[in-house]
């Protein structure tokens, strides 16, 4: 009787410890996107504003410098570039989905078309896809294939906030409720 009792504080505690290794996970990645925007948003601002954002290559190339000497290859002038194109195809930081990840947005970027392109958000929140799956979403021509085509394809509002990676029991999260500790997910 008493092994069961240390068995469950154990399962207790590693539940704990999973749970809050998720929330770290979902917070970094929001505040890589929040960053990567801003970034996006100050080069564009630096460049004379988003009519001549394309233009302003050689001070992408010279920050790039600087930064890569600095922080490493993750500020190239590639990666700037995509930041740029982040901010330019997403003006308005809060219309941002935290539900996705950078590495969703860096594979939504190339779509140029808005209704296209919040088509594959709609169904990534939807549905949970990972980053691979709305690739192969991407690669099938899902959206293409709609009959029906709105004229307007318009982001939905997620009412829930879904930690899943790696996790057998996923947690489910009003969005209405912040989480700054896991304390905060012991209520649910």
């Amino acid at each position: 009787m008493q092994e069961e009792m240390y068995y469950q504080e154990i399962e207790y505690l590693i539940k704990k410890n999973e749970i809050n290794k998720r929330v770290r996970k979902l917070e970094e990645e929001n505040s890589l996107v929040t960053i990567y925007w801003n970034v996006g948003r100050l080069i564009v601002e630096a460049q004379g504003g988003k009519k001549y954002a394309k233009y302003g290559n050689e001070l992408i190339k010279k920050w790039s410098i600087k930064l890569t000497d600095t922080y490493g290859k993750g500020y190239d002038a590639t990666n700037l570039r995509k930041f740029r194109q982040f901010y330019l195809s997403f003006p308005k930081c809060a219309a941002l989905r935290r539900t996705l990840s950078w590495t969703h947005y860096k594979r939504l970027l190339p779509i140029k078309d808005e209704n296209k392109r919040n088509y594959y958000i709609n169904l990534c929140i939807k549905n949970n896809l990972s980053e691979r799956e709305l690739a192969k979403e991407i690669k099938a021509n899902s959206y293409e294939r709609l009959l029906d085509k709105p004229e307007k394809i318009e982001i939905e509002l997620s009412k829930k906030y879904l930690i899943t990676t790696n996790m057998k029991n996923p947690i489910i999260i009003p969005i209405s409720h912040e989480v700054r500790n896991e304390h905060d997910l012991e209520l649910f």
